[in-house]
């Protein structure tokens, strides 16, 4: 069949038109990150790097965290759909105003700890008395605070408190007895700079009987108004389990995939590896059907944990089940 060049250029401007509406199609949305490019949020790299998030009809912008940025204020100022943060930040923020709800609980266990040098004199939470202990601010020292007042001691008395940077120089420089660290991360700083393990004694918030959830989904309540949201967010949340599944799975993979993402240059690739298989074991419902979903026995416990500050608790209020919806994971099982 003999076609004019004014038809085929007519088919060739449809065609253009189709293959543009079908990139227009995919929609759009933008993740924030708790802190910078590493395995931590391994999960979302995956799920970008294996097509994952474009097989769901998806256009996703991961925007990396930092000790500038925080999720909540990304949220409140719109500049992202859905934030990855820790619970008791969360709660706060909810308490103070900005309505933040967990539509997934991606990890079920708890990383942070206090590593103390033995060699300070501690040898058991008692020992933390009188004692210069590093803390995490931003929203990271509430499980701190939760497990001060569970040991009954005071912040403004009994404990000195160093705003510690992200980094190990108090614990390395004996500008401290303890410092906070996730032992996906900092612990193993402290390892490869010469401290031997055998030195070290660890105070696991999850073992203390204070966990608190950590790297959960988060999103402006307001939002779930919106059924397209909803089922935005869900497809999300769908094709980013299938990213953590195969990261559990395969974290050198997964490790590979971080330090490629990573912009910044800063990624090492053991180090990364190292991390996702200390990350693996906090998400225990990897590979099952509760994947990511919030068990609000979890979620209970986590508020008792952060209301139990005696003069000073993190929350005042338990803000029941307005904090948490199983709406979007709901949506991501179909």
């Amino acid at each position: 069949m003999i076609r004019s060049p004014k038809l085929m250029k007519t088919m060739l401007v449809a065609a253009i038109g189709l293959g543009a509406f079908a990139v227009n199609a995919q929609e759009k949305v933008t993740v924030q990150l708790k802190w910078v490019a590493q395995s931590q949020f391994a999960g979302y790299y995956v799920a970008a790097a294996k097509g994952y998030y474009k097989e769901a009809g998806l256009d996703v912008t991961i925007r990396p965290g930092g000790p500038d940025i925080s999720p909540i204020q990304a949220l409140v100022g719109k500049q992202a759909d859905i934030a990855v943060n820790w619970m008791p930040d969360a709660l706060a923020a909810r308490e103070a105003g900005s309505n933040l709800v967990n539509v997934a609980q991606i990890f079920n266990k708890s990383g942070l700890m206090l590593t103390c040098k033995k060699a300070s004199g501690v040898t058991s939470p008692k020992d933390l008395k009188g004692k210069t202990l590093g803390v995490w601010y931003g929203g990271n020292e509430y499980p701190f605070m939760s497990y001060m007042a569970k040991l009954g001691l005071d912040t403004t008395k009994d404990v000195k408190i160093l705003k510690q940077g992200f980094n190990v120089d108090p614990l390395l420089q004996n500008q401290a007895a303890c410092i906070s660290t996730m032992i996906y991360n900092e612990y193993w700083q402290v390892i490869d700079a010469g401290v031997k393990e055998s030195d070290l004694i660890t105070f696991f918030y999850e073992e203390q009987g204070v966990a608190s959830l950590e790297d959960g989904l988060y999103v402006m309540e307001a939002n779930l108004k919106d059924p397209a949201f909803v089922a935005r967010m869900g497809k999300f949340v769908k094709a980013t389990l299938k990213g953590w599944n195969e990261a559990v799975k395969n974290p050198a993979e997964a490790a590979k995939i971080v330090v490629a993402a990573d912009k910044s240059g800063s990624a090492n690739l053991k180090v990364q590896t190292r991390q996702m298989e200390n990350i693996a074991k906090l998400i225990t419902t990897a590979s099952t059907p509760k994947m990511g979903y919030l068990e609000p026995a979890a979620y209970e416990r986590t508020v008792k944990v952060l209301m139990a500050g005696g003069s000073a608790p993190v929350i005042k209020k338990d803000p029941g089940k307005a904090a948490w919806t199983h709406a979007v994971w709901d949506a991501a099982q179909k």
